[in-house]
Order: structure tokens, then C-alpha cells, then sequence
């Protein structure tokens, strides 16, 4: 279905279940030059890392797709797990994901979470949050959103939130699915000259900076791996206590 086209030059250290992972890649082709790079720190609870994330670039019928997401779990770790092996590889095997792609992405979305839910004696009776971007040949940015994780993106100088925060769903969560939705919240953005960065975090970044604070930090750095660090070692010095985890994308015309 797909070829990784280019892999970046990713590394991790881990303690137990992980503790931090960090690394970064940039594009193959595209009329925009693209470079990511990301850092997972776990927080100052005594669970596990709960973070997990996405961060590649794959080939798809001779279109270069950008692949990021940040999945940030609750009550264990095996949702999120499952959501960064599955979830892309669902979208992108939905038939109208080229024609359709918004479409495409609810319906995989939903079909995701009925899975978790349908495997729940081995997944656990966990959840998770989900932000995904898919950029396509570097031009066009479909953004999704599930939970309290956000994308920011800057563009034209204006931090824009990608998608609104949908804070009553969620993956998983059996025992609370009658009061959550799985369905996500979907933007669509051109990038061109006036896009500058992709912010892509979980919680335990946005519950200690806001918006402008995050894009004021991250455009000081060329490289998105610098500035993807800085915003955890930020976030960490205003005593964020949860897992956190942040991708940086920088657009280049």
C-alpha cells in the first residue's frame, strides 16, 4: 500500500515502558521543503508513559504524504499503542481517501474505535486522545482531532488552531461511551509561502502555554528538532506535571 520514502534520523532512549524519545526527518519532494523533528518526555506521575506518536514521511501512489500524530492515553498505555500501529494505515486504506479525504478520515476514525472497542479483553478499558495531520505533497494539510490534544499552525504570521478542542471524545473508554464520540474534528489548510510552522501537542504542553506562547517559542529555531526540545524543557520548567509530547513541522517554499 505504502513505501516509506524517507526515514528520519530518529533515535530514542527508553526506560521501562519509555520514559523519552526524541528524533527528526524531513521530505523527499514537494514544492515545499518540509522538516520535522519531535521530543516525548514522560511526566512527573507514577505511571507509565502513557505518549505516543507519529513522525514520517511515506510514499502513496507517487504522492509524498507527511504523517504526524500525537496519541496520549489514559489509564494504560495499550490504546495509544494501538492507535500509532493502526490508525494511518486506516485512513489511508479508505477508498475515498483521494477523492474524499475528509470523509476518508471520519470513517477511519470510527472504524478504528470500534476495533479498540471489539478488542477490549486484550486493549483494556483505557482511552485516548488522537491529533493526526496528513500533509499532502507538501501542499495540502488535513488536520484531525479527537480529545484535548491540539495542532497549532502558523501561517501568515497568526497562530491557527487546527480543529476545534473536542474534549468530550475520545478512543476507547468503554465504560464511558455513551457520553463520548470517536467522530473528529477536521481542517483543511493550503500550505504555501505564508505557512511557517505545525505545532502538533499533547496536554501536558497546552496546560502550561498557550497558543502564541508555543509559536513564539518554536519560530526562534531553523531546526524543528531544537525547537521541538525547547518547548518540552518550557513546558517542563513551568512544573507541567503529565507526559509531554510535541512534533514541530517546518515549511520552507
Amino acid at each position: 500500500m505504502a513505501r516509506y520514502c524517507c526515514f528520519g534520523s530518529g533515535f530514542s532512549e527508553f526506560t521501562g515502558h519509555g520514559s523519552t524519545a526524541s528524533g527528526k526527518g524531513k521530505g523527499c519532494h514537494g514544492q515545499v521543503k518540509v522538516s520535522y523533528g519531535y521530543n516525548l518526555v514522560r511526566g512527573k506521575t507514577n505511571h507509565p508513559m502513557e505518549d505516543y506518536h507519529v513522525a514520517d514521511f511515506v510514499e502513496v501512489k507517487g504522492n509524498e504524504l507527511g504523517l504526524f500524530a500525537i496519541y496520549d492515553g489514559h489509564l494504560g498505555d495499550t490504546v495509544p499503542a494501538y492507535l500509532q500501529k493502526n490508525l494511518f494505515s486506516n485512513i489511508l486504506n479508505e477508498e475515498e481517501f483521494w477523492s474524499h479525504t475528509d470523509r476518508a478520515i471520519t470513517k477511519a476514525y470510527e472504524k478504528t474505535d470500534q476495533a479498540i472497542l471489539s478488542h477490549t479483553p486484550d486493549l483494556g478499558q483505557g482511552g485516548s486522545t488522537a491529533v493526526t495531520a496528513i500533509l499532502v505533497n507538501g501542499t495540502k494539510l488535513w488536520v484531525a482531532n479527537v480529545g484535548d490534544s491540539r495542532a497549532v499552525l502558523l501561517k501568515g504570521d497568526v497562530p491557527r488552531v487546527c480543529g476545534q478542542l473536542a474534549v468530550s471524545r475520545a478512543f476507547g473508554d468503554r465504560n464511558l461511551k455513551s457520553l463520548l464520540r470517536s467522530e473528529p474534528d477536521i481542517k483543511v489548510e493550503n500550505i504555501d509561502h505564508t505557512a511557517e510552522l505545525l505545532v502538533l501537542a499533547s496536554d501536558g504542553l497546552w496546560k502550561v502555554m498557550n497558543n502564541q506562547e508555543v509559536v513564539d517559542v518554536a519560530k526562534r529555531f531553523k531546526d524543528p528538532y531544537a525547537a521541538a526540545k525547547q518547548l518540552v524543557a518550557e513546558a517542563l520548567k513551568r512544573d507541567s506535571k503529565d507526559d509531554i509530547s510535541c512534533i514541530v513541522v517546518r515549511f520552507k517554499a
